[in-house]
């Protein structure tokens, strides 16, 4: 019997820990990483949870919902280790363990268990052992894995978290990035509290232009710094130097990689004078481990990115543009010698961005990551730049707002990748280099889907009222759909707003399907994944003819016959809360709004968001007070007064990508104008509203709710 009472089901062994289920037992040594313990406090049975007939996604799911991803693939290309996410319904979190899969998908089975946030796992150079981060021991360090045995050690003592974390060629040593604290400005001499006394926590003080950051909040005085420590433990010894941020939430660098000699390590980082009013502009450096000494091995104004050494180690590839200030640049594919010269553009013709760079184990050709028309799919490219696409599908994301892709190639060709498709949420597959086929070996969330019968989602080309241009989205319909009725609407807006929605899982369309509602979801211009002219059709006019774009896949949808024109609605979150507010400033055929964390006011986006020194640059052409005609047309107020539309707001009070003052300006407004609204804010969560599992069900909820409302 489970604990609650309800029957244990007898036709299979359930092996669970927190969160996930595998009929696989544990390998030995899982005792002391509390596997046992795991089965006990999880003991939910959920296969006699499970309705005898398919039903319709619940809230509640968004807390069974799991993805797998970050996959490395060992050496030898026999096993992947990846990573597997998922929520706590007890106390509302969100955790992560490793797992390990047989290349064939056999022996499936978790490595870690419990309610630990454990990841970023790394295989040494002889497939033995993994290097990975966790907090079980109370604070997140890096730890070690001898992967037969299952036993594990601690190998640093750190009081900030470790990243990026890497072996050395030879296995004796592991690489990663942590916070290095340092003293803030001290402006006055205060005298202390007498004994006893409580006094108010001192004021804060701040001297940086990045002070905070969305998901990390207020930084703490100091720098990201690269280190090294010995795999078998003891100090860690910190190879960079200076107040540069080499990594860390909110800044543009790369994970170091070891030399083949183990000399180096190779990172991008931003080390200019100038870096936090020029944060894109990264260069590739060269560490050398004896004594910290840094060598920039690219010199443009623009990001150097994502290196990866080739084999023999004579050269580096990695990713980029010229900055030229545009509001989106295409990313390519660079290529260059060990040493930093004879540097050259590989992806001269690809008009798709490129993402991850890894070369094939014999050095001819690179694979890469891209989106295509919202696909994200793996590519390849020679040295000479013929590229090529060899697998689709290439995503891992709870939600269809960009891909979150990941993907990993053996010294035997062998390669694993991130997976996910309209109706899977996030899985692993596999491959050989130089096939087109693609396999799927996990299924995290088969047991769930099994039970739930998903909203049928189709792809919609339609031609823009602006221009005629041709557009994309998709559209999904509720579980139960018969095409004799009348279907209310919603319009799902992304946001970016240089991003693109695709073939990809979406858990909060599909709540909003369950719940009768047909979902429109597209990719107006300004969305990537097109190339660089259509990216950039909203270069300094965002919002602008994108409502165009919206508005005509409304009537494309329509045009089929089963809406009801009369009981339209839209939403969209950050950029898309920009265009849902532009979209009712222009139109009130819809019968409610919800904004989620959008921009209103572009003069205080610059000025309060964690993003506005260099969204200045290239969303607008410079500072708000000297392109005060710009800002004002562009500004959601400078259409407020249009609005009929009952609208709700919605904003976490910890989001400073999208401050809630600029929501409070929009709320306030509306108002002053006598419009029904209503204000949401979600303490403690950042932009997405989503750290906390109850708080992401609770934005689903809400935003059914106040459509619910206005039927």
């Amino acid at each position: 019997m489970c604990e609650n009472g309800t029957p244990a089901p007898s036709q299979s062994r359930l092996f669970v820990s927190i969160g996930v289920t595998s009929n696989e037992p544990p390998v030995k040594g899982f005792k002391q990483l509390g596997y046992n313990a795991a089965m006990k406090r999880f003991a939910v049975c959920l296969l006699a949870v499970l309705p005898l007939g398919a039903a319709k996604l619940s809230l509640t799911d968004i807390f069974q919902i799991q993805t797998a991803s970050l996959p490395q693939i060992s050496p030898d290309g026999k096993h992947i280790v990846y990573q597997r996410n998922f929520a706590d319904v007890i106390t509302d979190k969100r955790y992560s363990n490793l797992w390990i899969i047989n290349f064939d998908g056999t022996g499936d089975h978790p490595l870690t268990t419990g309610k630990f946030r454990d990841g970023d796992a790394r295989w040494s150079p002889d497939g033995s052992q993994l290097a990975f981060t966790s907090d079980r021991g109370g604070s997140s360090q890096v730890w070690r894995m001898w992967v037969d045995s299952g036993q594990t050690a601690v190998v640093t003592n750190l009081t900030s978290e470790p990243a990026s974390l890497n072996w050395s060629p030879d296995g004796k040593w592991i690489s990663f990035v942590a916070h290095v604290a340092e003293p803030a400005r001290k402006i006055a001499d205060v005298p202390a509290p007498p004994e006893g006394a409580k006094w108010a926590d001192p004021p804060k003080v701040i001297d940086k232009l990045v002070y905070r950051f969305n998901g990390a909040g207020y930084l703490k005085p100091g720098y990201a710094q690269v280190f090294v420590v010995a795999a078998e433990g003891g100090a860690e010894r910190q190879i960079s130097q200076g107040k540069y941020q080499h990594g860390g939430i909110g800044f543009n660098a790369s994970e170091p990689i070891w030399s083949n000699d183990g000399k180096s390590l190779i990172m991008s980082a931003n080390r200019h004078d100038n870096y936090e009013l020029e944060p894109r502009n990264t260069e590739i450096y060269e560490f050398r481990v004896a004594d910290g000494t840094a060598k920039a091995l690219t010199t443009r104004n623009g990001p150097d990115n994502g290196s990866a050494l080739s084999p023999d180690g004579n050269w580096i590839a990695y990713t980029g543009y010229d900055e030229k200030l545009q509001g989106y640049q295409v990313t390519k594919l660079y290529v260059m010698k060990r040493d930093g010269s004879e540097s050259r553009m590989v992806t001269v013709t690809f008009d798709r961005d490129v993402q991850a760079p890894r070369w094939a184990p014999d050095g001819k050709s690179i694979y890469f990551t891209s989106d295509d028309h919202g696909d994200t799919a793996l590519y390849s490219s020679s040295l000479d730049g013929v590229v090529k696409k060899f697998a689709g599908n290439v995503a891992s994301s709870l939600s269809s707002y960009a891909g979150g892709a990941a993907f990993t190639i053996a010294k035997n060709g062998n390669y694993a990748a991130t997976y996910g498709t309209p109706s899977i949420p996030g899985d692993i597959a596999v491959g050989t280099l130089g096939s087109a086929s693609l396999k799927p070996i996990t299924a995290v969330n088969a047991g769930l889907l099994a039970g739930r019968e998903l909203g049928p989602v189709e792809e919609i080309d339609y031609e823009s009222s602006k221009d005629h241009r041709k557009m994309q989205g998709w559209i999904i319909k509720p579980p139960d759909f018969d095409a004799s009725k009348k279907y209310p609407l919603i319009l799902e807006i992304h946001g970016g707003p240089f991003a693109n929605y695709g073939d990809r899982f979406d858990i909060e369309k599909q709540l909003m399907a369950a719940r009768g509602y047909v979902v429109l979801y597209t990719n107006p211009r300004g969305s990537t994944s097109y190339g660089a002219e259509f990216g950039n059709l909203i270069h300094h006019a965002y919002p602008g003819d994108d409502f165009y774009d919206l508005n005509s896949g409304v009537d494309a949808v329509i045009a089929k016959g089963y809406i009801d024109p009369n009981r339209l609605y839209v939403t969209g979150g950050s950029g898309g809360g920009v265009l849902t507010c532009w979209v009712i400033g222009h139109t009130t055929r819809f019968k409610a709004a919800v904004p989620t964390y959008p921009v209103i006011n572009w003069y205080s986006f610059v000025l309060t968001s964690d993003i506005g020194n260099w969204t200045s640059k290239t969303w607008f052409p410079g500072l708000p007070w000297d392109n005060v005609e710009n800002y004002e047309k562009r500004s959601l107020l400078s259409v407020v007064k249009n609005v009929k539309t009952p609208t709700m707001v919605m904003t976490g009070e910890a989001d400073y990508r999208t401050p809630i003052s600029d929501s409070e300006q929009y709320y306030q407004a509306l108002k002053l104008l006598g419009i029904e609204a209503v204000m949401v804010r979600v303490p403690e969560e950042p932009h997405g509203i989503s750290v906390r599992p109850s708080h992401h069900m609770e934005k689903v909820a809400y935003i059914i709710g106040w459509f619910e409302q206005h039927k």
